[in-house]
């Protein structure tokens, strides 16, 4: 008999701090449907929650950091006592806990403030005399982006809440200056991040812990946790995927990255997951693995010769967010604009309509990539589904849809499906302005409960859409 590897899944610091990126939550939907004991974790907002917080700031303050401290440092330092008494209360009403608490933040004599609010714009203009909670939210933001500048003044230059240590991220040519900074004393961030892995080590006890990397901003937290983990428990296996693998890491070749991780996988992670799963319960020899990386006889090796394909759309389940401590993100306002606050502000359940590109011609995009050439859409009744599914998990009814471009057809077929069954959400997606999108069409749209779009314009020349064959909407 075989034994299925247990599975741990994360996401290093950072990226977001309104919602839990979707990549854990899609695979361990994906790991329910096969029975697959696994667990997932956001350690971006466990850190966070765990700096900003009340012995967060104690400990903050107390370092000495044998840096000359800016006026701005030393501003915030002086008030320290001020941050530590508010920091909690400023947490919970961005986590919409205390909301009656922003007509003492929006009056801009709770919270104490330092150079971010030097040039802050006209509040009275964006917000009006209603706006408190919008008004509360952004001044509170900003607090945190104070504190934010101390710590990188003053205890880790790479700290960001969506982009730590990015630049070391970018150098995707070569390992070099990431394996220095790496072998370099650990940071008071990295410190906090070990605190949160090993309680989740000692609880779920994995036998192969996968690190989803979407971002350059997350690639130093993550081969740090590898790094812990590895010094933690040596048996415990490695693997890592994600975005910043799919672009970034088709051509890698540099064995020390293998000093952190076991595997590297590419594209899609359900199939190669499975694959490294049957790997690891001796049911399946390494030469027959899929789109993965790994280290033989000191060699960087690619393998794909498994001769299974990847699992259709409605073969993956419904992501699974309920594990997900979800009464803990944090609401920002980064900048008055609406839309921008719809990435920032609240909490999205993320769902896909369709794997891959229907246009599939921007010449900006990789399109020879996977996950944007191979178009697989869902129909309109299985989304619905997924709906309902995780709003019976999460008690929550707003959607963000994540595709590159979703299709203007699905996006029809599924704002009549919600209107029949007469579910009610919120939901805003990104796509391609093309002449689909008709009046009516987006009467229907705003009619399902669709608030907003995004989209993007490659060029405004008609001269040079006609040249990169394209249509001029």
């Amino acid at each position: 008999m075989f034994l299925i590897p247990k599975v741990f899944l994360f996401t290093p610091p950072f990226t977001q701090l309104n919602t839990p990126y979707p990549a854990t939550a899609y695979l361990k939907g994906f790991l329910n449907t096969k029975n697959i004991d696994c667990a997932q974790a956001d350690l971006g907002i466990e850190v966070i929650l765990s700096i900003f917080s009340k012995s967060g700031l104690k400990h903050l303050f107390s370092l000495e950091s044998g840096v000359e401290k800016t006026d701005n440092s030393l501003r915030i330092h002086s008030l320290q006592e001020e941050y530590i008494q508010t920091i909690d209360i400023a947490i919970e009403f961005l986590q919409g806990k205390c909301p009656n608490f922003a007509y003492q933040i929006a009056g801009r004599r709770f919270l104490p403030e330092a150079s971010r609010f030097k040039h802050v714009e006209d509040l009275q203009w964006a917000f009006g005399t209603l706006g408190h909670q919008d008004k509360a939210k952004y001044i509170a933001t900003l607090y945190l982006e104070d504190i934010a500048d101390y710590i990188k003044e003053c205890i880790d230059e790479h700290f960001g809440f969506s982009r730590y240590a990015e630049r070391l991220g970018r150098c995707a040519h070569s390992f070099d200056e990431l394996c220095e900074a790496l072998h370099q004393k650990p940071t008071y961030i990295d410190e906090i991040l070990f605190e949160q892995i090993a309680r989740h080590l000692n609880t779920q006890k994995p036998d192969l812990v996968c690190i989803s990397v979407p971002f350059p901003g997350n690639v130093y937290s993550a081969f740090r946790a590898a790094q812990y983990i590895k010094q933690y428990d040596s048996s415990i296996r490695i693997a890592m995927g994600g975005g910043f693998a799919n672009t970034e890491l088709r051509s890698l070749s540099d064995a020390r990255v293998f000093e952190f991780f076991d595997f590297i996988t590419l594209d899609d992670g359900e199939a190669p997951l499975i694959h490294i799963l049957e790997y690891l319960a001796a049911k399946r020899p390494i030469d027959l693995l899929k789109r993965t990386f790994v280290l033989i006889n000191n060699e960087v090796q690619y393998i794909n010769n498994s001769l299974e394909p990847d699992y259709k759309q409605n073969q993956l389940g419904t992501p699974f967010y309920a594990d997900l401590p979800l009464n803990r993100y944090i609401s920002a306002v980064e900048i008055i604009n609406p839309m921008h606050k719809l990435w920032s502000d609240g909490r999205w359940n993320k769902l896909t309509m369709a794997h891959g590109c229907y246009w599939g011609k921007c010449t900006f995009c990789d399109i020879s990539l996977d996950y944007i050439q191979r178009y697989e859409p869902l129909t309109a009744a299985y989304l619905c589904d997924q709906v309902e599914q995780i709003i019976a998990e999460t008690n929550e009814r707003s959607f963000h849809f994540v595709d590159e471009a979703a299709p203007p057809s699905l996006m029809k077929a599924f704002a009549l499906e919600l209107i029949k069954r007469r579910i009610n959400i919120s939901w805003w997606t990104n796509i391609r302005f093309e002449k689909s999108f008709t009046e009516d069409l987006c009467y229907l749209l705003k009619y399902s409960g669709c608030i907003a779009v995004s989209g993007g314009l490659e060029v405004a020349s008609d001269r040079l859409l006609s040249l990169i064959e394209k249509e001029s909407v």
